[in-house]
């Protein structure tokens, strides 16, 4: 089998080169042993990942609450935290060997950023035909975005508020905007972002500038001041989505004034887990499925705000976290 140029061979075993962040605001390239392609497994060459820059910036830095550290295992995480660990979730790549029937395809598989790996046949998730694998990377992202979106039970007709124009808060804004309707705004702080919003078709407002009473309203800004915004314009017995995850930071929730009084609801929503009213019917396959199907709108590529070879990656890995208008950056491999 020919083995990609970072790849090698030592003492007849293949390698894969994988991202590992070592300390604080410190990864390397590492190379590790493929394990061997067992039954009902998929030895996959990856095409692309997606840097999840909200989660892995608190990851990067250190930031993740001991009280959190088993809960914010991802799925064939290595290490531990807070270092040195192996992340990331969303690699799209082609099945090399493994069933049949899947050899040959492009999947969407919930790993760390990584040239090559093995995983159960049944962890990945065939690409619909139509999806280019450079936008699948976008389907973790997706997939929180659906889970929001039922958590905030948003129903035709709504009046619906989302805080935060990074991924997350515009593919929200963008499946809200798709239920009959509703009348959907997507607020930032940043009015440069003003253009995604019109490339999505969703009118856009300014933070500051928001007027006017909401039935539902999405915080994904990780900002306090974004989420008392949201109190302050919600109507009466409205709903109030927290979608952000704020790490070690304490944040203050302004829970006098009317809150009480208008009988708001304040609901925290994480991908981790299915809504109850789904629970019975919604594997999280078939949820990973539909976020793949969601992502076939070409101008979902709006989204993607870059591009670095993995072998790049090390040493622009600060800088790609750090700039402001970084929305999902991929990287090539």
């Amino acid at each position: 089998m020919k083995l990609d140029r970072d790849e090698q061979t030592v003492s007849g075993a293949e390698t894969a080169s994988a991202l590992w962040f070592e300390a604080p605001e410190i990864c390397r390239i590492r190379q590790e042993e493929l394990p061997s392609v067992g039954e009902n497994q998929v030895l996959i060459r990856n095409l692309y990942s997606g840097i999840s820059r909200g989660t892995e910036a608190l990851i990067f830095k250190g930031q993740v609450p001991e009280s959190e550290f088993d809960r914010m295992r991802g799925p064939h995480m290595e290490g531990s935290f807070p270092f040195p660990v192996k992340y990331g979730y969303a690699a799209v790549g082609e099945v090399e060997d493994g069933p049949r029937d899947l050899i040959g395809r492009n999947v969407f598989a919930l790993h760390p950023h990584q040239g090559r790996f093995v995983l159960p046949a049944d962890q990945v998730t065939p690409l619909p035909d139509a999806l280019p694998p450079r936008r699948a990377v976008l389907a973790a992202n997706m997939e929180t975005a659906l889970n929001i979106t039922w958590d905030a039970g948003i129903q035709p007709g709504d009046r619906v508020a989302v805080f935060g124009a990074g991924v997350v808060g515009a593919l929200v804004a963008y499946l809200s905007s798709r239920i009959v309707g509703t009348e959907t705004v997507l607020i930032d702080q940043d009015p440069i972002r003003q253009s995604l919003a019109a490339d999505l078709d969703i009118p856009f407002v300014e933070a500051g500038s928001l007027e006017g009473e909401f039935d539902v309203l999405v915080n994904a800004t990780a900002s306090g001041a974004a989420l008392a915004n949201a109190i302050d314009h919600a109507g009466l017995e409205a709903r109030i989505v927290e979608a952000s995850w704020y790490g070690d930071r304490q944040v203050s929730v302004p829970l006098g004034g009317a809150f009480h009084s208008r009988r708001l609801s304040l609901v925290s929503s994480q991908v981790g887990g299915i809504p109850s009213s789904r629970r019975a019917r919604w594997s999280y396959r078939r949820r990973m499925t539909k976020a793949l199907e969601l992502l076939l709108d070409g101008r979902l590529d709006r989204l993607i705000s870059g591009e670095t070879t993995f072998s790049e990656l090390p040493d622009a890995y600060a800088r790609i976290l750090s700039t402001p208008g970084t929305l999902c950056h991929r990287i090539r491999y």
